[in-house]
């Protein structure tokens, strides 16, 4: 008898091959994202509106975040064994308690508390536990040689989303001020806004099936001790983790903000500008990741995260060499062409080499590596770039440090290969 083909692997097919399951997810996605952003462009000033000084303003955004990683950590690395749906569902309420105590009260020691315990996210990126639980339910729905254009789909939806959601706060806002609706009172509006988003998607993971969850661990008693959720899959992970800090390291040298406060500096660039900039570049990057996928298909993920990764910084050590505006641009325009073609085959290849009742942990604790290591750089470099010698400095150190990182990586995991490449390579 002759074995069925192998499912398509082709970018349309994935997207037409989602379940029912992977629908919710992708639409749940849609959902965080937009509200990710609707909150993230409006939630300084509205901190600000309610009288907080930047001191109180900068603490209350530092330990919103550190208390994000923290419940993050302990959520993803339980998922597999709590539940994966009981963990999303659990985060979209903290998205709700947040948005509540935000708009209910402007007192300082509240808004601590509620911004460390709750799911809030200041920069419009991925906070709370969703993005590695999502992973591992995705790729419990999908065949292995779709796994990872369907996560490049994935991460577009994301990028339009964020970009959507920022653009309809500014409208919102923009229009409750003109019709003289007070600061206060017109961002508590998004903040309320946050908040009904956040019970939106707790009504959505509550419909996933059990098909999303954790399989039972094959081996119970392997004699391996679980740390953060992780068994047999921990030393792969260990060693992904400390890589994958190393990236996050070198681009948090020269986060998208700071980037643009470089070419207001050197340039006198307008906010304007810049915005139409940046929005042009997150375009880029949304198709160099959904693109991702058909090189992947042909070339194996190791192979296009680190040969694309490689010139896309070598691009952005360029940009400060660049004799002016426009050609900083088209310079900074092509990196962003490249530079997100290693976001889906990262995220599916960790799915692929962890023991499938560990990938919720494994996503939380590789993304968590990559928060720390991105949290870390940008205390340095912002001196640099406001300073008259070293403003470029950050851009060499960023573009230096992910090199590094891609060599390593190639060094470290060329021969490990996920199912479907080994099944690739012995038909």
């Amino acid at each position: 008898m002759t074995a069925a083909p192998p499912p398509d692997p082709g970018l349309v097919a994935s997207l037409r091959g989602l379940d029912r399951d992977g629908r919710l997810l992708f639409a749940m996605r849609t959902l965080r994202m937009f509200g990710y952003g609707f909150l993230a462009v409006v939630l300084v000033l509205y901190l600000a509106a309610a009288g907080l000084d930047p001191l109180a303003i900068g603490l209350v955004l530092t330990l919103t975040l550190i208390g994000d990683t923290i419940i993050s950590l302990w959520l993803t690395t339980n998922a597999d064994r709590l539940g994966r749906r009981r963990v999303l569902i659990a985060g979209a309420v903290l998205m709700v308690v947040a948005g509540v105590v935000f708009a209910s009260t402007t007192w300082f020691l509240l808004l601590i508390v509620a911004g460390a315990i709750g799911v809030v996210s200041p920069t419009g990126n991925e906070v709370g536990p969703f993005l590695a639980v999502e992973q591992a339910a995705l790729t419990q729905t999908v065949p292995d040689t779709r796994r990872t254009a369907t996560f490049a789909w994935y991460n577009l939806v994301g990028y339009v989303a964020t970009a959507t959601g920022a653009l309809g706060a500014g409208l919102l806002s923009q229009a409750l001020l003109n019709g003289g609706t007070t600061p206060l009172d017109a961002y508590r509006a998004i903040v309320v806004g946050y908040a009904v988003i956040g019970i939106a998607m707790a009504v959505g993971f509550w419909r996933l099936d059990q098909a999303i969850e954790a399989p039972p661990a094959t081996v119970s008693t392997d004699g391996i001790r679980r740390r953060f959720g992780l068994g047999r899959s921990k030393r792969v992970v260990l060693k992904l983790s400390v890589l994958f800090s190393i990236d996050a390291f070198g681009g948090g040298f020269i986060p998208q903000s700071l980037m643009a406060y470089w070419f207001h500096l050197q340039y006198g660039v307008e906010p304007a500008v810049l915005g139409g900039i940046f929005f042009f570049a997150n375009l880029l990057a949304a198709v160099s990741s959904l693109s991702a996928a058909r090189i992947a298909a042909r070339f194996g993920l190791i192979n296009t995260m680190v040969f694309t990764h490689i010139p896309s910084n070598v691009l952005l050590i360029l940009v400060p060499l660049m004799p002016n505006l426009p050609l900083a641009i088209a310079v900074l325009l092509l990196r962003f062409s490249l530079s997100q073609m290693d976001v889906p085959t990262r995220q599916s290849y960790v799915m692929a080499v962890v023991d499938p009742d560990e990938r919720s942990a494994a996503a939380g604790v590789t993304g968590i590596a990559r928060t720390t290591g991105a949290a870390i750089s940008p205390s340095f470099s912002s001196v640099l770039v406001a300073s008259q010698g070293y403003a470029a400095l950050p851009f060499y150190l960023a573009g230096g440090f992910k090199i590094l990182y891609d060599l390593l990586m190639y060094r470290e995991f060329r021969n490990v290969r996920p199912p479907e490449e080994q099944t690739r390579r012995s038909g």
